[in-house]
Order: C-alpha cells, then sequence, then structure tokens
C-alpha cells in the first residue's frame, strides 16, 4: 500500500530536481549572456508570474480532469516547451524575447502538476497508514532534498556542461516524471463541481481562504517572503557569486546549504512535528528561515561562515511547509482541496514575479549589500504576526480530523 506514495514521492523529487536545475541555470544564462541584473530580474518575472495565473484558475480543472491525468498531462507539455528552450538556442537561435515567453509558457503549465501531486498526498498517506505529519514532511522533503542535490550539482555543471545542456536535462526529468506518475500511482475519476459553473466553482474555493483568518494570514506571510526568496535566488545570490566570490559554484552552494538544512529540518519535523507547538514553531521557524541568511550575505564574512549560516536557517525552514500542510489537510474540506490549495498557491506565489525585478532594480540602484540589507529587514517584519496576531492563537491551531462538511 505504500508503494503508490513512495512512487509519487519520487516523481515529484525527479520534477523538482529539475527545476532547481533551471532556477540555476537560467539566471546564470541570462546574467552570462546580457550582464543585465534587470534583465536576469525580467526572467526571473516571466517564470513566476505565470504560477500565479495557472495556480488561481487550475484548480476547478484538476478536479475535473483527476488528479492523476493532471499532473501526467502538466508533465508531459511543460517538458516539450523545456526541451525547446536549448534546442532552439543550439539551431535556429534564441532571441531573449523568445526565451521569456517560452518561460512563461514552461511555468504556467507546470503548476497544474504540482497542485494536482500535493493534493493526492492525503488519499495516499492513508493507504500507506502515514500520519500527515510524516506524510507532509516526506512530500516536503523531496524539494528540500532536490535542492540539497541538485543545486550544487548545477553550480558545478553550468561551469562542465554550460546552462544550455542543464536545460535538456530539466525537460527529460519532467518527461520521467509523467510516467512514473502514469504507472505507479492510481488513477482517480474526474470530479463534478456539484451542478455549478467554473466561475462559481473557482469562486467558492477563493471564499473559503478569504473566510479562514489563520490560512488567510499564513498565505500573507508566505507571499512576501517568497517574493523576497525569488529575488534571493534569481538575482542576489547569482550577482554575490559573481562579484563577491567570482565562483559560480558558490551560487550553487549557497542554494544547496538551504536545501541540506533542510532536508535535515523536515526529517526532524516529520519525526517530532506531532509533538511540538505549532504556533511557537511555525513563528520561531520562520524568523530563523529568512533574516540570518540574508543579513550574513551582507557582511564581509568568508563563504564558509555563509553557508554555515544558511545551514541553520535552512533546518529552521525545513518544518515551515509541511507544518503548513497538516494544518491546510485539517481545515479543508476534501471536496474542495484542489481549489483552495491552487489559490493558497496563487496567493503565497502573487508577489514572485516582483521580487526579480525589485532585487535587481534595486541592486542597480544602491548595490547588493544594501539591497541584502533591506531584504533582511523585510524578513523580519513578515515573521511577527505569529508572535502577536490573534488569528495564531485560535483553537484550530491543535490538531483536529479532514473537515467533510460543506463550508459555511
Amino acid at each position: 500500500m505504500r508503494w503508490s506514495l513512495i512512487v509519487l514521492l519520487c516523481a515529484n523529487a525527479v520534477s523538482l530536481t529539475g527545476n532547481v536545475l533551471s532556477m540555476l541555470a537560467v539566471p546564470w544564462f541570462v546574467l552570462q549572456t546580457t550582464g543585465s541584473p534587470a534583465r536576469t530580474g525580467l526572467a526571473a518575472f516571466a517564470s513566476t508570474l505565470p504560477v500565479v495565473i495557472s495556480a488561481t484558475f487550475a484548480g476547478t480543472l484538476i478536479d475535473r480532469l483527476g488528479l492523476r491525468r493532471a499532473s501526467v498531462l502538466s508533465d508531459l507539455f511543460s517538458g516539450v516547451i523545456v526541451l525547446a528552450i536549448p534546442l532552439l538556442y543550439l539551431t535556429y537561435g534564441l532571441s531573449y524575447g523568445l526565451l521569456l515567453v517560452l518561460l512563461f509558457a514552461r511555468w504556467l503549465l507546470a503548476t497544474p502538476g504540482e497542485t494536482a501531486r500535493e493534493t493526492l498526498i492525503p488519499e495516499l498517506a492513508a493507504r500507506a497508514r502515514f500520519t500527515m505529519e510524516r506524510a507532509t514532511a516526506a512530500y516536503d522533503g523531496a524539494y528540500r532534498g532536490a535542492k540539497m542535490v541538485g543545486a550544487p550539482l548545477a553550480g558545478v555543471l553550468i561551469v562542465w556542461l554550460g546552462p544550455t545542456n542543464l536545460l535538456l536535462i530539466d525537460g527529460m526529468t519532467f518527461l520521467l516524471s509523467a510516467v512514473m506518475i502514469r504507472f505507479g500511482v492510481p488513477g482517480s475519476s474526474p470530479k463534478t463541481v456539484e451542478h455549478t459553473g467554473y466561475v462559481d466553482s473557482l469562486r467558492e474555493g477563493m471564499a473559503f481562504l478569504w473566510h479562514d483568518r489563520l490560512l488567510r494570514s499564513a498565505v500573507a506571510m508566505v507571499l512576501v517572503t517568497n517574493l523576497l526568496d525569488t529575488g534571493l535566488g534569481q538575482v542576489l545570490l547569482p550577482l554575490y557569486a559573481r562579484d563577491v566570490t567570482g565562483d559560480p559554484r558558490a551560487f550553487g552552494l549557497l542554494v544547496g546549504a538551504v536545501g541540506a538544512g533542510a532536508v535535515v529540518g523536515t526529517v526532524a519535523y516529520g519525526t517530532l512535528g506531532a509533538r511540538l507547538p505549532r504556533r511557537m514553531t511555525f513563528a520561531l521557524c520562520f524568523l530563523v528561515a529568512g533574516l540570518p541568511r540574508t543579513l550574513i550575505l551582507a557582511t564581509d564574512v568568508t563563504l564558509d561562515v555563509a553557508l554555515a549560516v544558511t545551514v541553520v536557517s535552512g533546518f529552521a525552514a525545513g518544518a515551515i511547509n509541511p507544518l503548513l500542510g497538516v494544518v491546510e489537510f485539517e481545515r479543508i474540506p476534501v471536496r474542495l482541496r484542489a481549489r483552495v490549495l491552487g489559490t493558497i498557491t496563487a496567493g503565497a506565489y502573487a508577489g514572485m514575479p516582483f521580487g526579480g525585478l525589485l532585487a535587481g532594480g534595486l541592486t542597480e540602484l544602491a548595490g547588493l549589500a544594501t539591497t541584502l540589507v533591506v531584504f533582511a529587514g523585510v524578513y523580519l517584519l513578515a515573521s511577527i504576526p505569529p508572535f502577536i496576531g490573534r488569528a495564531w492563537r485560535e483553537p484550530g491551531l491543535t490538531p483536529r480530523k479532514p473537515r467533510t462538511d460543506r463550508p459555511a
């Protein structure tokens, strides 16, 4: 009974490893060919705006297609588009404008697959007799492990193979993920959405999130930090590697350090999470996850010290997504999961398109060190709500059974 869950986790890890490779390859490629932080930020914009659009509108479509089918189709189409980027570059040539279009299409089609795979977790976890803490930790651990392995590997492969060949590998990972899900995960029947139209069912998912104060507050916090993380990962870290260390491998090591710490943190939460106080665990982990690793890069320290601090921040980050996942699965009615999770993803990612633009523009105006200090200050402000917010003191932070009723 555990085989389907294992296949899902492995397929997700394969797809996410490819994502990590391209997350490093694309900004380095743009920075290398244009030399412009602003254009690098614009490429990040083209990679994140479609995630928000797709996550907003795809939930109901996922319900109607069925979770497995939505995941497979998403991976297949995404893989073809990713492969087109290096193939065009190596044959007919690839303009900067066309690259932006392909990046937009790639992430527009990739997001429904991620939502569908996440929505499959509670059902497969129940079949495998996993607690939700262990299941959500395992799911998030796949992403953390992909960053831990893929990011340092990408830093080496950029030097060895070049960013173009990394994108070929990324495209193949999408296709492999599609095959694994199609033949290793049981199918589910497409859902009929209570005789309501697409717009009405979409509105219902949004309304549920809007009326849940706790989830709404969490999404707002993650929205801000995702914006900062995008600017950090897509613009500031490549600049730090180029201008401070002079070595692209430093970019991969810093991203990988977050992943390494987060893998350990995710495992720790999966083991101990059911016994930890949710509010203070989330509050402290959220604070440590963003502030120290950003601030340390603005100081004149060695790369070894920066990596050590980054590992600690990664460890704290490892508990955030699994903990939120448990709370989401407990609070969201089963029939609304795909729609509400899609809305949550859209809200959490809404600031990401502007993270690269903000980081690129601010860096050109004020310099790298000042931008890092500003980002650290915003991380601090975004971490305050769990310590003082009323929504974070409600009984919903105690464990309860998943809801199956219709929301009021």
